[in-house]
């Protein structure tokens, strides 16, 4: 199982230089202590969380590392323009010298992004897979012609072509469809912190089925923050959960809202859950020994890829410190 960082480019002190070098610090340590991989979330219009340029933050990120493989987690497809994204994903591999890992989601629950980027919730699972199709073939053949419903090109040529011959493929989704889709072309597959381990075997179960290769390789974030007593590693932890727990419970109330008011397909909240206390529980919060049993179980039930890590204080110079004392106490133990 391989290291990751999950980064979330936290604005908790309103002062967005600030964030985005705290972040670069993060990242910059981890890789010092010897992780794999850090992963970085695209977020819109939010003053808590400073990532909507995603792939401008991993080409800085790039330019301060040499080791650690860059991930996007993830690209919203349904709100871009998929032949930018080939150029800019393609311009990036090249960048990072071959570093990259190129995650992708459809978004939600944030119905703000779906209105301003003009993408109704119903579509945006089809805008997001049709756009994958075409950015596989815009990034490694040439005279490209596509013809979907939402996109098509005539004898497309991108340069540069990316530096590896396959850039790996992650998707984040627990829809029949979304997994069929990942299972299909034999792309990995991501899980947020609020997935259940209930959600994510059974995405696991429903991919294995129909592919045998590639499911092994899943990332899972979950937020993290490892104490020398779990009370301790609660109470610094709670305010980001406590945080999250309530813009994420407001966001997804909006959604159910808004497809009632539409009569949309509605916001599946099967085994999802943002209530504090459970994202507490699922998360790899508390003293050695328990964020070592933790991690166990999730390995045991999931045989991850990945497991990145969402440092949960507000305070950076305990962040750098749970994560140094995970990587001298946990990570040989798990």
């Amino acid at each position: 199982m391989k290291t990751g960082l999950f980064c979330n480019y936290e604005n908790q002190h309103q002062d967005a230089r600030r964030a985005i070098f705290e972040q670069a610090t993060l990242v910059k340590h981890v890789e010092s202590l010897g992780f794999e991989e850090a992963w970085v979330t695209e977020h819109h219009f939010n003053e808590l969380n400073l990532s909507p340029s995603i792939l401008v933050l991993i080409a800085h990120l790039a330019g301060l590392t040499s080791t650690i493989q860059l991930g996007t987690a993830a690209v919203l497809l349904a709100f871009h323009n998929p032949i930018t994204v080939a150029e800019d994903i393609a311009t990036l591999d090249n960048l990072c010298n071959g570093r990259l890992l190129f995650g992708i989601a459809k978004g939600g629950p944030f119905p703000q992004h779906n209105k301003h980027f003009a993408t109704p919730t119903s579509e945006s699972r089809a805008k997001t897979l049709e756009a994958i199709a075409l950015i596989q073939k815009l990034l490694y053949e040439t005279d490209v012609s596509f013809n979907g419903q939402y996109y098509q090109c005539d004898r497309l040529t991108i340069y540069p072509k990316p530096l590896q011959r396959q850039i790996p493929v992650y998707v984040a989704s627990g829809d029949d469809e979304g997994i069929g889709f990942a299972a299909k072309h034999s792309f990995s597959l991501m899980g947020g912190p609020p997935f259940s381990l209930e959600r994510l075997k059974n995405t696991v179960a429903k991919y294995r089925a129909l592919n045998s290769s590639g499911a092994e390789n899943l990332m899972l974030a979950r937020f993290f923050y490892v104490g020398k007593t779990s009370d301790e590693a609660v109470s610094e932890a709670l305010p980001f959960i406590r945080q999250f727990s309530q813009k994420m419970t407001a966001n997804s109330a909006q959604l159910m809202q808004n497809s009632a008011n539409s009569n949309q397909k509605p916001f599946d909240r099967t085994n999802i859950c943002f209530d504090e206390d459970y994202l507490i529980e699922n998360s790899i919060i508390g003293d050695v020994a328990t964020c070592r049993d933790k991690i166990k179980k999730f390995q045991h039930e999931l045989n991850l890829g990945t497991l990145a890590l969402k440092p949960s204080s507000f305070n950076l110079q305990k962040n750098l410190e749970s994560l140094t004392r995970y990587n001298q106490e946990v990570r040989n133990y798990v």
